[in-house]
Parts: C-alpha cells; structure tokens; sequence
C-alpha cells in the first residue's frame, strides 16, 4: 500500500467525470487500498479516485468516530438514486479544498447500488452522514466539488485561499 497525493483546488483533473470500471480485480483492490491510506493519513472519511488523479467510478470511506475500531467501506460503480425530499444543511469539508468548510443542502436519505471490495453487487439505503458524504463523493465522480454549491464570492475564496496554503507549503518544504 502506498499514500498517494491528494489533488486540490484549482487542479483541473478535479473537474473531471469518472469512468465506470470494467471489473473489479486486484490491481483495482490495490487501487481502493491505496485510497484508503491516503485518506486515513490526510484525516479524511472519503475520498474518490479522481482525488488521487485517477478517472474511476471508485469511492472509499470509513465513518468510525474518534476511538473507534476502522470501519473501511468501497463503493465501485455507484449509483444513487431514490432522494430523499427532505433536504438537511450540513458542514462540509474536502480534501480537494483544505482548510475550507461550509453548509451544504442535500437529501437526507438515498438509495445507493455499488460493487463492494469484492466485486459483489450491494445495494442500501443511506441516512445521516453516511447520505452526506456518499453524496459528497458521488459528486467528485462527476467532477463537482462542494464548493461548486456555494456562491461565486465564497468558490473564489476558498481557491485562493488553498492556493495560498499550497504557496505556503511550498515555501516551508524549500526551507
């Protein structure tokens, strides 16, 4: 397993629409651990493919709290469907857009059909922060981020300012 770099904002890769995987194997199991990785060493609870530049219909997520045991969960080849008409705010964040969070609407429940780890078709019902962030990812699969929901003012901002954090980072790794 390796960690590999997350991509951020205004990186156009980001922007960009995923597509499904033919089958799931060991070079995509390989692929799914890898993500996981990355997103546990970045303090993340999502991460899609295209967050590690690679175009896949790909998820993974683990949503165990603080001081519990590791939860991994893969989605291949997800689609939602069946949202909820309830809609419910929540404060998001992404690795895409560090340092960045803010309130996003969405379904509060949603139907989800995927191939697990195995390649096993699932299907389930999403609620609570699993509906938030599966819905969260699923954007990133097709090359929309979160800060696309909020105005033109706030997008602009949260650019620059992980374009600044990257300008900073980048001046402490010469150092």
């Amino acid at each position: 397993m390796a960690i590999r770099e997350i991509l951020v904002v205004p990186d156009p890769r980001l922007k960009l629409v995923s597509k499904p995987v033919a089958k799931v194997d060991d070079k995509l199991r390989d692929l799914m651990d890898d993500m996981l990785q990355s997103m546990y060493a970045a303090d993340g609870i999502g991460l899609a493919a295209i967050q590690v530049g690679v175009p896949k219909r790909v998820i993974v997520m683990d949503l165990a709290k603080s001081g519990e045991a590791p939860d991994p969960r893969y989605f291949v080849n997800p689609v939602l469907s069946d949202p909820s008409d309830n809609l419910e705010p929540y404060e998001e964040g992404c690795l895409s857009v560090p340092t960045v969070f803010d309130e996003v609407e969405r379904p509060d429940r949603i139907k989800i059909k995927y191939l697990d780890y195995d390649g096993q078709p699932r299907e389930e019902i999403a609620e609570g922060m699993f509906a938030v962030c599966i819905q969260h990812e699923m954007d990133h699969l097709e090359g929309v981020l979160f800060i696309d929901y909020l105005s033109r003012l706030k997008r602009q901002r949260a650019v620059q300012r992980v374009k600044k954090l990257e300008k900073d980072k980048s001046r402490e790794d010469a150092a």
